[in-house]
């Protein structure tokens, strides 16, 4: 399978920049009709890569690409997810390249969805070519539930995940959309964050007013929306909403020894964002606060008058995006209901404050015990020439926890992205080495789990 793999690896990068010049952006509408033709894209590519099977499956929003590789009717099944679709490009003029342009720079292929998640994507339907194509049949059934509304939550994929428990029934679950540590450190993630998403709206005048006119007299909303985010947060950065912390789970001696093996995060975290010094709650380690504690953040701000020059208003309204990450035994809900409440709570007198969650998702974490965690520690070694270590992330992957609570079985998550890729950001990238070895590994997984699987039935 390595040498089918080589071989065809300047095919393979030309199919992925086929799939990363498609602008699949599920967040906006006026991009719809490219989100349908990458999930036409995608299906096709299946198809010809030797899927039994590949359809696209209509929902109230993006389509779902569903496929199937089958072996035979009683071996095992691994369920594949991923997405298809991307975070909006903007700020453009950030891009050294075109977002939607691939680029290969030095070792890298930058453009957007390089990382997250269409370059990983691509791995696997390339790792199955590979396994196909140089045994002749696949050691194991393999269903590919790969959707194209993953950057908006998902609204769709847990109303289809309920529904089709039987016809997705698998016996693990495989998933590339995280983090290596390292071209050369492969990793095994365990655990990710859950995620409540919040829009704050504070509304005042009926209208933008003359400063000058009503300055002193009127209350600000955009000052007033200050107070309360400043509020949020302590002086040593811990959240201030009543509750939050309640259900936080202590981390257990097995991820303190972890901790402790890992090196110190601070350092590390400076030189990936040029912060003159790492923030967060005081007197925990930075690897500790990604992995294991939970964060809020604003996400974004909007009110007034932002253009050039001068233009002296008191605006109407002002509103921001707030994301909350949520660690083990934290519930969406519970959160959800508590931050709303403390915001209202916060309102100044003047204005009015109405405060929306947008998105939530829980959080997940599993032991490494069953078989096919050490498929993929050897499949990785092997591609590699390293062991891989276990590391949890910082972000949310909300369909995870859904499949770990409709399936129940063992759930894989293999990721190639690298700290530095830039995902969300301008200039995102993907390793083309760890493109190749992740392949490689993939391939080699995929002949393990089929042996695993049938011995632990």
């Amino acid at each position: 399978m390595d040498t089918y793999i080589d071989r065809h690896i300047e095919r393979f990068r030309g199919e992925l920049e086929s799939f990363l010049e498609i602008p699949s952006v599920s967040t906006d509408p006026d991009r719809a009709g490219d989100v349908r033709r990458c999930a036409s894209w995608l299906a096709d590519r299946l198809r010809d890569g030797g899927a039994n099977e590949a359809t696209l499956v209509p929902t109230a929003g993006h389509p779902i690409v569903l496929a199937q590789y089958v072996a035979s009717g009683d071996a095992p099944t691994v369920l594949v997810y991923g997405h298809y679709d991307v975070q909006p490009s903007s700020p453009d003029d950030l891009w050294t390249s075109p977002p939607f342009r691939p680029t290969v720079r030095g070792e890298r292929i930058y453009a957007r969805g390089a990382a997250d998640d269409k370059g990983q994507v691509h791995m696997h339907l390339k790792a199955l070519e590979a396994v196909l194509a140089t045994t002749g049949r696949m050691p194991l059934n393999v269903t590919l539930l790969i959707e194209g509304e993953e950057e908006v939550g998902s609204p769709s994929l847990a109303k289809f995940v309920a529904e089709n428990r039987r016809r997705l029934a698998c016996d693990a679950v495989l998933i590339s959309d995280t983090t290596m540590l390292a071209p050369e450190a492969p990793a095994i993630t365990i655990g990710t964050r859950g995620l409540v998403y919040a829009q704050v709206t504070v509304r005042g005048p009926r209208r933008d007013l003359h400063s000058g006119h009503y300055g002193g007299a009127v209350s600000n909303p955009a000052n007033a929306l200050g107070r309360i985010i400043g509020a949020l947060l302590d002086a040593g950065g811990r959240i201030t909403v009543p509750r939050f912390y309640d259900r936080v789970r202590a981390v257990t001696r097995r991820e303190a020894e972890s901790l402790r093996r890992m090196p110190p995060a601070e350092a590390s975290v400076q030189a990936q964002t040029g912060v003159p010094a790492a923030g967060g709650e005081a007197g925990i380690d930075a690897l500790e606060r990604i992995w294991f504690r939970p964060a809020l953040d604003v996400n974004g701000m909007q009110s007034g008058f932002t253009g050039e020059g001068a233009k002296t208003i008191i605006p109407a309204e002002a509103t921001a995006k707030i994301s909350m990450r949520l660690v083990a035994d934290q519930d969406p809900d519970d959160v959800a209901q508590a931050f709303t409440d403390h915001v209202r709570g916060l309102a100044p007198a003047g204005v009015t404050v109405e405060a929306h969650v947008l998105q939530r998702a829980r959080p997940w974490s599993a032991e490494p015990d069953h078989p096919t965690f050490r498929v993929a520690e050897a499949a990785l070694a092997g591609a590699f020439g390293t062991a891989p270590v276990y590391t949890r992330v910082g972000g949310s992957i909300p369909i995870v926890p859904q499949l770990a609570e409709a399936l129940g079985v063992p759930i894989l998550l293999l990721g190639f992205n690298l700290p530095d890729g830039n995902i969300h950001a301008p200039d995102e990238s993907l390793h083309l080495g760890v493109y190749q070895r992740g392949i490689r590994a993939l391939a080699h997984v995929y002949r393990g789990l089929a042996a695993a699987l049938y011995r632990s039935r």
